[in-house]
C-alpha cells in the first residue's frame, strides 16, 4: 500500500466517521435520556436523504404524507389523553403543531414545485418535514411505555425500525437516490486532494457537535435533559417533565439523522434501507462509549470509519464483519471491568 492510498482510505474513514459519530451522539442521547435504544436512527438518515433527493427531483416526497398521518395519530391520542385528565388547556397548540403544521406544509409541497429552488431552501424543508416525526415516534411507540425495562423498550424499538423501513420501501421505492454535491471540485493539502464534499461532511459534523455540547452545558433545556440523564426520578422530583425530556432528545436524534442523510447523499447512494446499515455503525461507536460517554462514543465512531476504510482495501468483502467484530472485545471490556466492579463492592 502506497502513501497516497493509505491517505485516500484515511480520508474516507474520517469522513464517513464523522458521520458516525453523529448517530453516536444521538443514540447515547436517546439512551441516556430515555433508556431507549434508539434502532430507528439510521432510518431518519434515510429518510432525509431520499425527501431532499425527491424535493431536488420535483416529486412529493412521501414523508410529507407520513407527516400528516402520524400527527392525526398524536394529535387522537392527546385528545383522549386530555379527555380522561380533563386538561384542554393544551389542546389547541397541540392540535396546531400536530395537525395544522402537517396539512399546511403537504399543502405547500403540492403546489408548488421545490426543483429549482436554492439547495439552502430545500434543505431547509427537508428538515421541517423530517424532524417533528422524531418526537411522534416517540409519543406513539415509546413514551406510553416509559416505565418499562430496557428489554422492552429494545423489543419496540425492533418493531418500530421494521415499521420504518416498510414505510420507506412504499413511500420511496426500491431505487435509489443519490443528491448533488454541496459544491464541486477538491481541496489541495500538501500531498492529500480531498474532495470538498468531504470536507463539507467533516467541518459540518464538528460544527454540531460544538453546537450540542454547548446546548447542554449552556440552555436551560440542555442542563434538563442532563438531569433527567443523570437521575430520572430526581429530575421528575425538581418540575422537570420527563415526558418532554423524551420528546426533546427524539427531536435532536431525528435533527441529527436528517441532517446526516442530507451529508452523506452526495457521497453514495442511498436505498430505502441503507440507514439501519449506518445507524449499526453508530451504534458500535456509541457501545465504545457505553452508552453513557460523548467523547469516548465519538473517537469509537473515528475507529469504525478507519477500520472500515481501510478493510474494504485489504478485504472488501468481509468489511462488514470485521467492523462489527469489533463490538465483542468492548462488550468483553466492559463485562469483565463491571463484574470486578461488582466485586469490590461486595468486599466493601
Amino acid at each position: 500500500m502506497s502513501l497516497d492510498i493509505a491517505l485516500l482510505l484515511a480520508q474516507d474513514g474520517i469522513t464517513n466517521g464523522a458521520i458516525y459519530a453523529l448517530l453516536a451522539l444521538a443514540l447515547v442521547l436517546a439512551f441516556s435520556v430515555t433508556r431507549v435504544i434508539f434502532i430507528p436512527q439510521g432510518e431518519f438518515v434515510a429518510y432525509g436523504a431520499l425527501t431532499l433527493a425527491a424535493l431536488q427531483a420535483g416529486r412529493l416526497p412521501g414523508t410529507a404524507i407520513l407527516l400528516v398521518i402520524a400527527g392525526a395519530m398524536v394529535a387522537a391520542a392527546e385528545l383522549i389523553t386530555a379527555a380522561r385528565k380533563r386538561r384542554w388547556h393544551r389542546v389547541a397548540p397541540m392540535l396546531a403543531w400536530n395537525v395544522g403544521y402537517p396539512i399546511v406544509l403537504l399543502g405547500l409541497l403540492k403546489f408548488v414545485s421545490m426543483q429549482g429552488w436554492p439547495m439552502v431552501a430545500q434543505i431547509l424543508l427537508t428538515l421541517a418535514i423530517i424532524v417533528p416525526l422524531g418526537p411522534m415516534v416517540y409519543r406513539l411507540a415509546y413514551q406510553p411505555l416509559a416505565e418499562a425495562s430496557v428489554l422492552m423498550l429494545l423489543i419496540v424499538s425492533v418493531a418500530v425500525h421494521v415499521v420504518m423501513v416498510g414505510l420507506g420501501l412504499l413511500l420511496f421505492g426500491a431505487e435509489g437516490s443519490r443528491t448533488p454535491p454541496f459544491s464541486d471540485g477538491t481541496v489541495v493539502l500538501g500531498t492529500l486532494t480531498a474532495s470538498a464534499q468531504s470536507l463539507w461532511v467533516i467541518a459540518c459534523s464538528l460544527l454540531l457537535i460544538v453546537v450540542f455540547s454547548i446546548l447542554f452545558d449552556r440552555t436551560v433545556y440542555g442542563k434538563a435533559l442532563r438531569a433527567t440523564a443523570i437521575n430520572r426520578l430526581g429530575a421528575r422530583l425538581m418540575g422537570i417533565p420527563t415526558e418532554f425530556a423524551g420528546k426533546l432528545s427524539f427531536f435532536l436524534c431525528a435533527l441529527i439523522g436528517a441532517i446526516s442523510g442530507i451529508l452523506i447523499a452526495p457521497i453514495t447512494t442511498i436505498y430505502y434501507d441503507t440507514g439501519f446499515l449506518i445507524g449499526l455503525k453508530g451504534f458500535v461507536a456509541a457501545i465504545i462509549g457505553g452508552l453513557a460517554s460523548y467523547p469516548i462514543a465519538a473517537l469509537g465512531a473515528l475507529l469504525v470509519g478507519l477500520i472500515e476504510s481501510f478493510s474494504s482495501f485489504w478485504a472488501s468483502a468481509y468489511k462488514e464483519v470485521i467492523v462489527f467484530t469489533l463490538i465483542i472485545p468492548v462488550l468483553l471490556w466492559r463485562s469483565l471491568s463491571f463484574a470486578g466492579s461488582e466485586e469490590e463492592e461486595a468486599e466493601e
